[in-house]
C-alpha cells in the first residue's frame, strides 16, 4: 500500500473579494471589511461577485451562454488553479488528469415558476383546467436545455470542454459535505497511488432567488444585516450569510510535482470527515473527536457558517482547545459545496506565506508566531463535518 504525501500546487479562487490568490490574500488582510448587498435580496444580505471577464478563463461565447453562473464561477476557478500550477494548456497533464467536484442541483428557471404560480392563483382549486394549464405551461415556457443544466456533474462536464481535464471525473453532491468529500476523495486517491494529479473543488451561486428561498425554509438565514461571524447568536433568522464564488485547488503527489518542477503551498497531511445525526449525537464531542484527530496546528481556517448551532458548537470547542482561529465566512460569505475547498485554500496560503491573516473578529487573538501547520474546518450548516491538516510541503 502506498502512501505519497498529497502536494496542493495550484489553488484558484473567485468571490466578491475578487479572484486569484493574491487578491484574496491582500483583501484578508487589507481589515477593509466585507462586501455586501443589502438590497437586492432583502431582508437577507448576500457577499456578491463582482465584475467578470468570463472570457479569461472561458474563452468561447457559446460555452459561456450554455452554463448557469455557479457553473461558470466553477469553470473559472478552475482554470485559475490550472493556471496557478502551471498546467493549463498542457494537453498531457490535463488528459491524465483526474478531477472531484462538490456541486449543488442547478438553479431553476425563476421567471418561469413565477407566471406559473401567477396563472395558477387565477383558477379555482377544483378547476381541472388547472393541471391542464400546467401540463402546458412546462411544455412550451421551460428550455429543455434546462434540464440538462440542473445536472451536477454538468460542472464537471464544462471544466473538462473547457480546459481539457479528462481523467477521471466524480461528483458529489450534499451540500458542504460534498466539498468535504471531494476532497477527501481526491486526497485518499492520491496517497494511494490510484490518482497522480487532480483537480478538486465547487462553487456557489447565492445570488439566485431559488438558493435563497431554499435555505431560509430551512431557517439558516440572518435576516438583520451583517454582523460579525462569531457575534450572530442573538440575531434575527438562522445567522448564515451566503456568498457567490467557486474554488478549485490541484493536488499531487510529491513525486509528480516534484518531477515536474512544482511549486508546492502545504501538504495535506490529513483529512477527517463524519457525517452524524446531530438530533442524537453532540456535535461538540465530534467537533473535539476530529480536531485532535488531526493533529498539532498553529492556526484554524475555520469555515463556519454562521448557522446558530454549528458555529456555536465550533467556537465552544475552539475556545476551550486554546487555539487560534479565523472564520473566513465573515469576509467572504458562505459558499456551501465550495466552503471547505476555501477553508483549506486560505489555510494553505497561511502554511506557505508562514503567517495568519489578522483577525476578522473581535473573538479571534493575535497569532505571534510562524504558521507551519493549519487546520481547515468546516461543520456544515445542517450536517457534514470535515477536518484537514495542511504542513509545510
Amino acid at each position: 500500500m502506498q502512501n505519497n504525501k498529497v502536494l496542493i500546487t495550484g489553488i484558484g479562487i473567485i468571490s466578491s473579494l475578487g479572484e486569484g490568490i493574491e487578491a484574496h490574500w491582500n483583501a484578508l488582510n487589507a481589515k477593509d471589511g466585507p462586501k455586501l448587498d443589502t438590497e437586492n435580496f432583502a431582508p437577507y444580505t448576500v457577499h456578491p461577485l463582482g465584475e467578470v471577464d468570463w472570457s479569461l478563463q472561458i474563452p468561447k461565447r457559446g460555452d459561456q451562454r450554455q452554463m448557469e453562473k455557479w457553473q461558470r464561477l466553477g469553470t473559472y476557478a478552475a482554470g485559475l488553479a490550472l493556471e496557478d500550477a502551471g498546467i493549463k494548456g498542457d494537453e498531457e497533464l490535463c488528459a491524465t488528469m483526474d478531477m472531484v467536484v462538490g456541486a449543488g442541483g442547478g438553479e431553476r428557471d425563476v421567471s418561469v415558476d413565477t407566471q406559473i404560480l401567477e396563472l395558477g392563483r387565477s383558477f379555482d382549486e377544483a378547476d381541472t383546467a388547472r393541471g391542464i394549464m400546467l401540463n402546458e405551461q412546462l411544455s412550451t415556457e421551460l428550455r429543455p436545455t434546462l434540464f440538462l443544466a440542473q445536472l451536477s456533474n454538468l460542472l464537471a462536464g464544462n471544466i473538462s470542454i473547457v480546459h481539457k481535464v479528462t481523467g477521471s471525473s466524480r461528483t458529489f453532491m450534499g451540500e458542504e459535505g460534498a466539498g468535504i468529500s471531494a476532497i477527501e476523495t481526491a486526497a485518499a486517491r492520491i496517497r494511494s497511488g490510484q490518482s497522480t494529479h487532480a483537480l478538486v473543488g465547487g462553487s456557489y451561486n447565492a445570488e439566485h432567488f431559488d438558493m435563497i428561498l431554499g435555505h431560509e425554509l430551512g431557517g439558516l438565514l440572518k435576516h438583520d444585516g451583517w454582523a460579525g461571524l462569531w457575534d450572530r447568536q442573538n440575531s434575527a433568522g438562522g445567522g448564515m450569510i451566503s456568498g457567490s464564488g467557486g474554488v478549485f485547488l490541484v493536488l499531487e503527489s510529491a513525486d509528480h510535482a516534484a518531477k515536474r518542477g512544482a511549486r508546492a503551498y502545504a501538504e495535506i497531511e490529513n483529512v477527517s470527515a463524519s457525517l452524524i445525526d446531530r438530533n442524537n449525537a453532540s456535535l461538540n464531542e465530534k467537533a473535539e473527536e476530529l480536531l485532535s484527530l488531526a493533529g498539532e496546528a498553529d492556526l484554524v481556517v475555520s469555515g463556519a457558517s454562521g448557522a446558530h448551532m454549528p458555529t456555536k458548537a465550533e467556537k465552544d470547542v475552539l475556545d476551550n482547545s486554546g487555539l487560534a482561529y479565523r472564520g473566513i465566512s465573515a469576509q467572504i460569505g458562505h459558499l456551501r459545496e465550495a466552503q471547505f475547498p476555501l477553508a483549506v485554500a486560505i489555510a494553505a496560503l497561511s502554511v506557505w506565506k508562514g503567517q495568519a491573516i489578522p483577525a476578522l473578529n473581535g473573538n479571534e487573538t493575535a497569532i505571534d508566531k510562524p504558521v507551519v501547520a493549519a487546520l481547515a474546518t468546516t461543520f456544515g450548516a445542517t450536517r457534514a463535518e470535515g477536518v484537514a491538516r495542511l504542513i509545510k510541503a
